[in-house]
C-alpha cells in the first residue's frame, strides 16, 4: 500500500483533518512531505491534542533509528494505547526492548513514542497492510471520543 493509499482512507474517516505541511504551510521544513492526522470536524488543527496517527519520510534528528532517509522508506505511526500494544509487540509500553526499529513491514515499538503506546511499521507491506488500516480506524475512533468527551467536559 502506498502513502497515497493510506492517505486517502484516512481522509475517508469522517471527521479526518490531514495536515500535510509543505513550503506555504508556514511550518518547519523539517515537517515537509509528512502528514499528521487529527480528529478535528471544524477542520483546524486542534490545541493541545497529538496526531492520531502520523506518516514520516524521513529521519529526524531525534528519530533516525529507522533509517528512513534511504530509497522508498516511510513509517506509518499510530496511537494504539497500552493493551493493543502489547499485543503486536508482545512487550509493556513502559518497560519495551526492541533493537532493530528499521525492520520494514513489521510492527514495532515507535522508536521514540513507544512508551505512549505508539507504533510504527516502516514501508508497511502485505504482511502489515490489512491490520494496519484496522488500527488506523480505530485510533481515529478512539481520537473521536476523546474529543466528544473532552467537549462533554468543557476541557
Amino acid at each position: 500500500m502506498s502513502i497515497e493509499q493510506i492517505v486517502d482512507t484516512i481522509r475517508s474517516f469522517e471527521g479526518t483533518l490531514v495536515l500535510a505541511p509543505d513550503e506555504s504551510s508556514g511550518f518547519p521544513e523539517i515537517a515537509w512531505g509528512d502528514y499528521f492526522f487529527y480528529y478535528a470536524p471544524d477542520g483546524e488543527v486542534p490545541q493541545n491534542v497529538q496526531p492520531f496517527a502520523t506518516i514520516v519520510t524521513k529521519d529526524y534528528p531525534d528519530d533516525t533509528q529507522s533509517q528512513l532517509d534511504g530509497d522508498d522508506r516511510w513509517r506509518v505511526n499510530v496511537h494504539v494505547g497500552r493493551r493493543v500494544f502489547h499485543e503486536l509487540t508482545g512487550q509493556d509500553p513502559r518497560t519495551f526492548e526492541w533493537t532493530d526499529f528499521a525492520t520494514p513491514d513489521t510492527f514495532m515499538p515507535h522508536p521514540v513514542y513507544g512508551s505512549l503506546g505508539w507504533i510504527a511499521v516502516v514501508s508497511p507491506g502485505e504482511k502489515a497492510n490489512g491490520t494496519l488500516l484496522d488500527l488506523l480506524s480505530d485510533a481515529h475512533r478512539d481520537a473521536r471520543a476523546r474529543t466528544i468527551r473532552r467537549e462533554s467536559t468543557g476541557d
